[in-house]
C-alpha cells in the first residue's frame, strides 16, 4: 500500500507509528470554508439510507455545507418507515431534500450509500445502474467490496469509489458534531479510502466528506483493509470476544465461590469500567503496572494462559473474513431472519444480575482482578499482533483493536450492559458477536482457565513481547489524535 496520498485542498501531516510513516489530515470547523473547493464539480450529495449512520451524516453534511450551493438530499425507499424520521430532521420533499433512493442516486454527483450491508448486497446492481457515469459512490464500510469479490464482480469502471468510515456509532457522530460547535476538537475520527479515482478528485472528495461530518482526525486505509479489520474486529475484541470473555469469567468467578454480584463486578464492571478507563487514559501497560507484585504474577499467568487460545480463534475469524465466508453468512442470515428474527440475549442469570449491579452502583472506582485483566488484555494483544502479521497499518490496528473498544463501545456497554450493546449494533456485528462469542467462551474455559487453575508456568518470552510491544508507542501517538470530548459524553 502507498502510505502517502495527495490532496489539493487540505494539509496532510506525517506521524510516526512504531517506526513507520503514515499521513493524516486534521479536521476542524475552520476547514468548512474549503469544502466547496474539495467538492469541486459536486452540486448534490445524496445520502442513501436512514439507519445508524444515515441521520448523523446527512445532518452533519447539511449543516457543514449550509453556506454553500451544494445540496444534501436524503434518498429512501418508497413508503419507507424512516420517511417520517427524515422529515422530522428537516429533510422533506417540499424543500427538495428528500426523495426516492434511486432517483436521488441518479441526480447526485456523490451518493453516500448507508443502507444495511445485506441491503447493499441485494441491491447493488440497481445502485450501480442509477449512478451516473463520472459520479462518485461513497461507502462507510467495505462490506460491498467483499461481496463483489465473492461473486466475481466489481464496481463500474466509470465512477469514483471512495469510503469514509467513522470510528463510532451514528448517534455519536451527530452528538459530538453538535458539541463541536462549542468545544474545539469534538467529533468522531474517521478513516478514508480511495478504491477508484477516475478524475483525480476522489481523495479531496473523501477528505471533504470526512471534514464535513466533523472528524477531528482522518486516517488512511484501503477499502479491502477496512472491511477485513472492521468485520474481524467486531467478531474479535470489540464485541464477540468481550462477550465471550465476560461470560466465561463470570462462571469462573462463580466456580471460585464469588457471589453473583461479585462475579459480575469482577468480570463485566471491571472490564467495561475501570480497565477501559485506564487503557483509554494511560495505555495498556498502565493496567499491569497498577498491580502489586502478587497480582502482577497472577496477571502474567492469566495472560500466558489466555493469549494462544484467543489467538487461535482470532486467526480463524480473520481467515473466515478474508475468504468471504463471514460476508456470505451475513447475507444468508438476512433471508433466515424473515422467518426467525434475531432474539434477545439478555435473559440469562448473568445479565439479570447486571441490571441489579448497575442500578445499585455506589462508586466507579472498582478494584481490578488480575485474572480478568490478564485474559482481556491477552485477547486484545492477540488481535493487535494478528493484524500486524496481516500487514494492516498501525493507525488501523490501534483504532480497530484498542481505541474503538475503550473510547466507544466499552463505555456504552458499561452504561447499558454488554448484552444490550450486542443486541443494538448493526446486523453484521450482531451476527458476528453471537457466532464467535461462544467460541471464545469455550476455548477460554477449556484451555485458559484450566491452565490457570493448574498453576501453569508463565511464558516469560510471550510476556516480554507484551511489555516491549511497539503497539504501545503507536497507541500513545494515536491517543493524542482522539476527539477532545469522550465519545459517550
Amino acid at each position: 500500500m502507498n502510505f502517502e496520498f495527495s490532496t489539493k485542498t487540505f494539509e496532510k501531516e506525517k506521524i510516526i507509528l512504531a517506526g513507520r510513516e503514515e499521513y493524516i489530515v486534521r479536521g476542524g470547523r475552520h476547514l468548512f470554508r474549503f469544502l466547496p473547493k474539495a467538492f469541486e464539480g459536486i452540486q448534490q450529495i445524496g445520502v442513501i439510507g436512514w439507519s445508524s449512520q444515515g441521520p448523523a451524516q446527512a445532518q452533519n453534511l447539511r449543516d457543514s455545507l449550509a453556506d454553500t450551493n451544494i445540496k444534501v438530499k436524503v434518498g429512501l425507499r418508497k413508503n419507507s418507515s424512516s420517511i417520517p424520521l427524515a422529515k422530522k430532521a428537516g429533510f422533506t420533499t417540499e424543500n427538495g431534500t428528500l426523495g426516492e433512493m434511486y432517483e436521488v442516486i441518479s441526480e447526485s454527483e456523490l451518493s453516500i450509500i448507508l443502507i444495511s450491508d445485506a441491503a447493499q448486497a441485494e441491491n447493488y446492481r440497481q445502485i450501480f445502474e442509477a449512478t451516473p457515469s463520472g459520479a462518485t459512490l461513497g461507502l462507510s464500510h467495505g462490506f460491498l467490496l467483499g461481496h463483489l469479490k465473492n461473486i466475481g464482480e466489481s464496481f463500474p469502471e466509470n465512477i469514483n469509489v471512495i469510503a469514509v468510515c467513522p470510528k463510532g456509532m451514528g448517534p455519536s457522530v451527530r452528538r459530538l458534531y453538535e458539541q463541536g460547535k462549542e468545544i474545539n476538537g469534538a467529533g468522531i475520527n474517521s478513516s478514508f479510502a480511495i478504491h477508484q479515482d477516475i478524475n483525480g478528485k476522489a481523495t479531496d472528495y473523501a477528505l471533504g466528506w470526512a471534514v464535513a461530518i466533523g472528524s477531528p482526525t482522518i486516517f488512511q486505509t484501503t477499502l479491502e483493509s477496512e472491511y477485513k479489520s472492521d468485520i474481524f474486529g467486531e467478531r474479535g475484541i470489540l464485541l464477540g470476544a468481550i462477550y465471550g470473555i465476560v461470560e466465561s469469567l463470570y462462571r469462573w468467578f462463580i466456580h471460585h465461590r464469588y457471589s453473583q454480584e461479585a462475579a459480575y463486578v469482577n468480570s463485566v464492571e471491571s472490564l467495561t469500567g475501570t480497565i477501559t478507563r485506564m487503557i483509554s487514559k494511560n495505555g495498556i501497560l498502565s493496567v499491569y503496572e497498577s498491580f502489586n507484585d502478587a497480582d502482577k504474577e497472577t496477571f502474567k499467568k492469566a495472560y500466558s494462559a489466555a493469549y494462544h487460545p484467543a489467538f487461535e480463534i482470532l486467526m480463524e475469524i480473520y481467515d473466515e473474513v478474508a475468504c468471504g465466508n463471514e460476508i456470505r453468512s451475513v447475507i444468508a442470515a438476512n433471508h433466515r431472519h424473515q422467518r426467525y428474527p434475531l432474539g434477545k440475549i439478555d435473559g440469562t442469570e448473568m445479565w439479570q444480575v447486571g441490571i441489579h449491579v448497575r442500578t445499585n452502583r455506589q462508586s466507579e472506582k472498582l478494584a481490578i482482578h488480575p485474572v480478568a485483566a490478564g485474559v482481556y488484555i491477552a485477547t486484545m494483544m492477540a488481535q493487535v499482533n494478528l493484524l500486524k502479521e496481516k500487514g494492516h497499518l498501525y493507525s488501523e490496528i490501534v483504532n480497530e483493536s484498542i481505541i474503538e473498544a475503550v473510547d466507544s463501545l466499552n463505555p456504552y456497554m458499561h452504561q447499558k450492559g454488554v448484552a444490550f450493546m450486542v443486541d443494538n449494533c448493526s446486523i453484521t456485528a450482531r451476527l458476528g458477536a453471537r457466532k464467535w462469542a461462544p467460541r471464545f467462551d469455550y476455548v477460554l474455559c477449556q484451555q485458559a482457565f484450566t491452565a490457570l487453575d493448574d498453576d501453569k508456568q508463565v511464558d516469560e518470552r510471550l510476556f516480554d513481547n507484551f511489555l516491549m510491544n511497539d503497539i504501545h508507542q503507536a497507541f500513545s501517538v494515536c491517543a493524542q489524535l482522539r476527539p477532545s470530548v469522550d465519545i459517550f459524553a
